[in-house]
């Protein structure tokens, strides 16, 4: 007769010899759920359980995360929009909190405890506490929280005719960053928060490799070192979009030991072995609009693919979607991901 306890090893054991399945979802975990989408946003418990709830229906890894991609706007005094429609996947902007040259210079740094959407992840994160499930952080880069702190356009703006206000709000945006992965640790202790870092727009398709090193890298590099020297278990950084010049210069940014990366599906997983595979886990890459708008058997094909490569990874695999699951993926589509996991992700 075996016991939970001799099931609990199986399983390990059973991980330790297979690729896992991450989804990277949020709004569709409310689908499942039966929530409406601004659940996710607006209320901890339902997001945390909607997001439990999806993992244990296809069996995945990963731990609960409160994401609101727009948090710097909101915690640096503006407005957010919650999603209220089909249509509407994530919260927006509704007024950005820096409009001026002159903002930047009378802005102040919010309460790292307070402001924002903080309350709300802090919650969220002590239900992950009492459940037993993982700690994460999860924050966008002191660049793209940067471009929802005073809009992306008015910030290439800057990087192009007065770099030094850009500069300085970067700079200012990043330490906001750091005093909250500071509140993190102190609420949970060293070693028990993971930080989730995502890049969106550092993509070439917004500015170029030049303006990356000058304006994102350095930022980057400081939020990872400061962060892990605070006592961050490890960093997962989602590099989105069209990144492949700026590769070279993430792989000179430390993630934690082992961290994990995820890419967008403009990125190659053999390229993203060959720049992270020594010292990430890899992560990635079945691209959203297939799953979402595909047949079962395209999304099961290009996992396959996925899965062939990525099992090259020396520190492991991960299969996701490239970026954030699609709202309205059909459940069946969804499924063929951890089908191609079951079919072809055994290690020999």
């Amino acid at each position: 007769m075996t016991t939970g306890k001799d099931n609990q090893l199986q399983r390990s054991r059973q991980q330790a010899n297979h690729v896992h399945l991450g989804l990277m979802s949020i709004g569709f975990c409310a689908r499942i759920a039966g929530y409406p989408i601004v659940r996710m946003y607006d209320n901890p418990e339902k997001s945390f359980w909607a997001q439990v709830w999806t993992e244990e229906m296809y069996d995945c890894q990963g731990s609960p995360a409160y994401v609101v991609a727009a948090s710097a706007a909101w915690d640096f005094g503006g407005d957010i929009k919650f999603p209220n429609s089909e249509w509407q996947q994530a919260p927006s902007v509704e007024r950005y909190p820096v409009q001026s040259e002159e903002d930047v210079y009378r802005l102040e740094l919010p309460d790292a405890r307070t402001a924002g959407s903080i309350p709300f992840a802090m919650e969220f994160s002590k239900l992950c506490e009492h459940h037993h499930r993982p700690i994460t952080l999860s924050i966008t880069s002191p660049f793209t929280s940067t471009g929802n702190v005073c809009s992306l356009d008015r910030l290439c703006r800057w990087i192009l005719k007065k770099p030094e206000v850009a500069h300085k709000l970067i700079g200012l945006v990043t330490n906001h960053l750091l005093q909250v992965a500071q509140y993190w640790v102190d609420t949970f202790g060293i070693g028990h928060v993971n930080l989730a870092v995502g890049t969106p727009s550092e993509s070439n398709q917004v500015i170029s490799q030049k303006q990356f090193e000058e304006f994102a890298f350095p930022y980057i590099k400081e939020l990872h070192e400061k962060a892990l020297g605070m006592g961050i278990r490890r960093i997962l950084c989602h590099i989105c979009g069209e990144q492949n010049l700026n590769l070279p210069y993430y792989a000179q940014i430390p993630m934690g030991n082992p961290g994990i990366v995820s890419f967008g599906h403009e990125v190659d997983l053999n390229t993203a072995i060959r720049y992270f595979g020594d010292s990430c886990v890899i992560a990635g890459n079945v691209e959203p609009q297939v799953i979402q708008n595909g047949t079962p058997q395209e999304v099961y094909e290009l996992s396959k693919q996925c899965i062939e490569k990525g099992k090259q990874s020396p520190k492991g695999f991960v299969l996701m979607p490239g970026c954030e699951l699609p709202p309205m993926a059909p459940p069946y589509n969804v499924y063929m991901l951890k089908k191609a996991v079951n079919d072809f992700g055994w290690y020999d």
